[in-house]
């Protein structure tokens, strides 16, 4: 045993250090934040609750059952039953996420080439029963209407999700071929 350790372990220097913490910060105001009183909000991309986003003109749902977000979904959580119409078309009827079994990894919103799919920022959600946490297709359009709306949705896909222009220019000082003249 060296002579620090012996010294330490005899009168016991950890310790003392430790309680000079406490002492120190004992009698300073508490930094706990009343949280029903008191909400902290969500930080910029936060992963909340699912919703299933509109289109602006129409107000039906933007999906239009391709199925990449299902396929793309890492916990199988997402359910998407399609039909044809007469015209031939692909009609959802029925867009259904187990929202227990989702690890909020936002896969479903990047596989997504409509902007379909969203993950808003409220993040209260609680209940005493599994059957609150099957999301419908009613009940994610409802949450779109509550937590996003038009102005929000343009700002989250713009600034989260979607590559802009500007993400695919030419560097000014890029060497470019030119070809033949």
């Amino acid at each position: 045993m060296t002579f620090n350790r012996f010294v330490k372990t005899v009168f016991l220097t950890e310790i003392v250090k430790g309680m000079a913490l406490t002492l120190k910060t004992f009698f300073s105001p508490p930094v706990t934040r009343q949280y029903p009183k008191e909400k902290r909000p969500a930080a910029p991309g936060f992963r909340g609750l699912h919703a299933l986003a509109r289109d602006f003109q129409t107000g039906e749902a933007r999906c239009v059952g391709c199925g990449l977000c299902a396929a793309v979904c890492p916990s199988k959580c997402i359910y998407i039953y399609t039909a044809d119409s007469l015209d031939h078309k692909k009609i959802v009827e029925r867009y259904e996420i187990e929202v227990l079994r989702c690890v909020f990894c936002g896969l479903c919103v990047e596989a997504c080439p409509y902007s379909a799919v969203a993950l808003t920022e409220h993040y209260e959600y609680s209940d005493y029963s599994r059957d609150a946490f099957y999301m419908t297709k009613e009940k994610l359009l409802a949450n779109y209407d509550k937590y996003m709306g038009p102005e929000k949705d343009r700002e989250y896909y713009r600034k989260f999700w979607h590559p802009t222009s500007d993400d695919f220019g030419t560097p000014a000082n890029q060497a470019v071929f030119r070809g033949k003249q």
